[in-house]
């Protein structure tokens, strides 16, 4: 399992509207993927306009490759991106250890 951890930053104000539409955005786009396993949305206390978002895919080329290259990765743009303050930041990790 690769996770894909997203750094998302929105506009002041905004945040009732971006819940809204980063749970319809993974519901009707993400979710479809090919290799996706999961998700979980985190929101800021301290800054309440910062999100992160995690998601679990198969493979690392399930989100760099079958996703992003597909007519899935635009829709989920066009549902989150008008809110985006600056473009998130994007990185993948993999599990070294975990508790039970």
């Amino acid at each position: 399992m690769i996770l894909e951890l997203a750094d998302i930053r929105i506009q002041p104000g905004k945040q009732a509207e971006f819940d809204v539409a980063i749970q319809r955005g993974i519901a009707e786009a993400i979710s479809t993927a090919k290799g996706f396993a999961g998700f979980k949305i985190h929101k800021g206390i301290e800054s309440p306009e910062r999100y992160v978002l995690t998601i679990l895919w198969e493979t690392l080329e399930n989100h760099t490759g079958d996703f992003r290259e597909s007519a899935a990765f635009a829709e989920w743009r066009g549902i989150v991106g008008p809110f985006f303050a600056v473009p998130p930041t994007v990185e993948h990790f993999s599990l070294l250890a975990q508790s039970n």
